[in-house]
């Protein structure tokens, strides 16, 4: 689906937990994740942890939306 969002021209972020996947269906922009079960967060952290983790995903993702990428690109920080 990545795939033909990105054919249409909108500009796809495939936030994942396992990047080898990502790279077999064809995403262009992917940003890891943290674990599959918590893919943006983990429940032992206090929430302030919690937010911070997410607000760097999340923050990691909209700077991959942002990037031009002429073949498949790994945002890893």
């Amino acid at each position: 689906m990545v795939k033909e969002i990105e054919r249409a021209g909108i500009p796809v972020v495939h936030m994942c937990t396992v990047v080898p996947i990502s790279l077999t269906v064809g995403a262009n922009r992917i940003v890891p994740t943290i674990a599959i079960p918590h893919p943006l967060g983990n429940p032992a952290l206090t929430l302030e942890e919690e937010r911070d983790i997410r607000r760097k995903l999340v923050g990691r993702a909209l700077k991959a939306l942002q990037t031009e990428v002429s073949e498949q690109t790994v945002f890893e920080k």
